[in-house]
């Protein structure tokens, strides 16, 4: 059976230890989805809510976000982020926004958790930014959709 990583012999939390990991190219993807009424996602797209573009705002809090996950989350590692996409589908339901981030790094561990900080981030601030038209709107289904790793190969 598996353990876990963050505890130590005595069940007390830790940092897991990295210093001797090689950096190796990671990248995690994550989705979640904003529920939101027919009516408001149409505000959004014709960009007619009163606090701006809703979602250029929230792509950057997700970006901002998953740069600081280290400061969020108490045993993540800070890690200097490579890349970090935030983007936006909205099915033919018109009954929510499903909210997909990349995140990438060069490092010795993954980035996993930051994908998953700016899909929340990023649906937080639609929430913030919409709250006045839509009191009903639930955020949910976040999770990790993948996580890749494979050694380092610096450019010539």
């Amino acid at each position: 059976m598996k353990t876990f990583t963050h505890l130590d012999a005595t069940g007390e939390a830790r940092m897991v230890d990295v210093t001797r990991k090689p950096p190796m190219s990671r990248e995690a993807v994550a989705e979640g989805q904003i529920r939101l009424s027919p009516a408001t996602l149409e505000l959004i797209e014709s960009n007619s809510i009163a606090k701006g573009n809703v979602l250029a705002t929230a792509r950057l809090a997700g970006i901002m976000a998953a740069k600081r996950t280290g400061e969020w989350i108490p045993l993540c590692h800070p890690l200097a982020l490579t890349g970090c996409e935030v983007g936006f589908e909205f099915p033919s339901t018109r009954d929510r926004i499903v909210i997909r981030a990349s995140t990438r790094v060069v490092g010795p561990t993954g980035v996993e958790m930051e994908a998953l900080t700016a899909v929340a981030a990023t649906a937080l601030s639609i929430y913030d930014m919409c709250k006045a038209v839509d009191k009903a709107m639930e955020i949910g289904s976040i999770r990790l959709l993948s996580k890749t790793k494979e050694p380092f190969q610096p450019p010539d």
